[in-house]
């Protein structure tokens, strides 16, 4: 092999694995956010997460973006580990469309298609056009990339050195290894087939070995997956953790059941004889195939040993416990008056959370050595955020039960306060960030100005202390006091800021410290309009 076909061969993996990756991010962008979408609704049942994993990888070409996705929804917990299984089993399915399509010999056609993908993708103005034109030019690339591949591999056929150095993946445990630590390398297993493809066709690789290769391949793939969940919390992790477990026993079955039964490795290769490139295709497809039909009745055994390798912590088995309804799970079923009354809890306890959120998170920004009160915060507005989404979902249905014009009045304001304790939430988040940013950046508010801070963080709590007690008891005559509060609240604002502004000009506070008293001021200010709503909800005005 010439030093020009060693360039040939790296260049046609870079053009092939270069148009997968423009096919891929084309399919994505045409689709928008609708993949996201089906992913983040899969509901439940098995079959349907397996078929919707499949759909997704299939259209992205991809299963590690379709596991990355998984990894996002299930650490965000907008998605749980039963019904993450099943879809990372369906990717594993859908990844194998990228062999059935390369064992199609289409490079004379790469030409054309680049040159149209090329025109819509630089073109034309729709950005429809514009993605659709990246998947033609990335398809066109990644048969190009094949055919360099399969040109520059061919004097290879003919160098005994090299065949012998193939020798060495006879051995089925050396295929396998070999297939993991290539296919970890290029973080694609669909592209790795694809090369083993090239390789067989040129005769330099057998059916057989092939096989193997492919089964390692699929334990290589997780690599990405892996690497992803490190910047992610425990879920994620476990999602990642959860596919390593799926793809190990499915390499651990099929390793079985070829050295028990090897005459399936001859059915496949009589589908399609003469033709290793569909043989090697078609072995990928349905071993992917066979291994989610035997694995996926005893999926739950796989995410309680994800849950064993790494156990629920105290904190997460308490967010658990939160992030789930506890009186409005079958109040459409109920008389609208006892609806309206387990609605009513509903909220007050989501309001409990987040007047809590608050208060916990201006404990941290004014002591930031409690690093553990900055996860509380976090962990704590996820589950405000969860609630926020169950309740008013649960509040929509309740418009169907037979309601006064007063119920349906009360049911309307009752989405207003929920979404006014989700922001009251995300403004704790914000002034726990604000405490993290002056802590790591090792700069601070002077002692007058965290003084100030405290007078209008305490008035803000006793606004919505004040405000909680109206919506929740009806207690209107303490409407007065919760609006002289916040005007109170405003009025602090405005001098306050005054007062930094002039600080700055004598160089008391920090350039960081002075923006995020700023901030601070603004987002307490904030929250006692947030207080101020959700006192006068309630109130029907005529």
């Amino acid at each position: 092999m010439s030093f020009f076909d060693t360039i040939s061969l790296l260049g046609g993996v870079g053009l092939f694995l270069y148009g997968m990756t423009i096919m891929s991010t084309g399919l994505k962008n045409a689709a928008g956010d609708k993949l996201r979408n089906i992913l983040e609704k899969v509901t439940t049942n098995k079959i349907s997460a397996v078929m919707i994993g499949i759909i997704v990888t299939m259209l992205i070409q991809s299963s590690s973006a379709t596991d990355t996705m998984v990894i996002g929804f299930v650490n965000s917990n907008l998605m749980s580990l039963s019904q993450a299984v099943g879809v990372i089993m369906g990717a594993n399915i859908g990844t194998t469309i990228t062999a059935q399509i390369t064992a199609f010999n289409l490079t004379a056609f790469a030409p054309i298609l680049i040159f149209f993908g090329c025109i819509m993708h630089i073109f034309m103005k729709k950005p429809l056009v514009q993605h659709i034109g990246s998947i033609i030019l990335g398809f066109g690339m990644l048969f190009v990339g094949i055919g360099l591949i399969k040109s520059s591999i061919a004097p290879l056929s003919e160098s005994q050195a090299f065949k012998q150095l193939l020798s060495t993946l006879s051995h089925p445990a050396t295929a396998v290894l070999f297939g993991i630590v290539f296919t970890a390398i290029l973080q694609s297993s669909s592209s790795s087939v694809v090369i083993f493809q090239a390789f067989a066709v040129e005769g330099l690789l057998s059916y057989e070995q092939c096989v193997y290769l492919a089964i390692g391949s699929a334990i290589g793939s997780v690599t990405p997956n892996l690497l992803a969940s490190l910047t992610t919390g425990r879920n994620g992790k476990r999602t990642a953790l959860l596919n390593l477990y799926f793809n190990m026993i499915r390499a651990a079955l099929l390793l079985t059941v070829i050295t028990v039964f090897p005459q399936v490795l001859s059915w496949i290769q009589n589908i399609s004889p003469n033709n290793i490139a569909r043989q090697v295709a078609n072995t990928h497809t349905f071993f992917a195939v066979f291994s989610v039909i035997t694995v996926l009745p005893f999926s739950e055994w796989i995410v309680r040993a994800t849950l064993k390798t790494l156990p629920l912590k105290e904190s997460e088995k308490r967010v658990q416990e939160e992030q789930r309804l506890l009186y409005l799970t079958n109040a459409e079923r109920s008389v609208p008056a006892v609806a309206l009354r387990q609605a009513m809890l509903e909220v007050n306890r989501m309001g409990e959370m987040a007047r809590e959120n608050l208060k916990t998170a201006l404990q941290y920004f004014f002591d930031p050595s409690q690093a553990e009160l900055y996860q509380q915060v976090m962990e704590r507005e996820k589950t405000v955020d969860y609630l926020d989404h169950a309740i008013s979902d649960k509040l929509v249905t309740l418009r169907s039960l037979e309601l006064s014009d007063h119920d349906i009045f009360r049911l309307s304001h009752m989405v207003r306060v929920v979404s006014n304790f989700e922001r009251i939430s995300d403004h704790a988040e914000n002034i726990v960030e604000f405490g993290a940013r002056l802590k790591n950046a090792g700069q601070h508010i002077s002692e007058i100005g965290i003084k100030e801070l405290h007078t209008m963080a305490d008035a803000v709590l006793e606004t919505l202390d004040v405000s909680i007690q109206v919506y929740q008891h009806e207690q209107f005559d303490l409407l007065p006091k919760a609006e002289a509060l916040e005007q109170q609240v405003d009025d602090m604002q405005e001098q306050f800021i005054q007062n930094h502004v002039e600080r700055l000009m004598t160089s008391v506070c920090d350039p960081l410290g002075g923006v995020i008293f700023t901030d601070m001021c603004t987002d307490l200010e904030r929250c006692s309009d947030q207080a101020i709503n959700i006192a006068t909800a309630l109130i029907e005005r005529k």
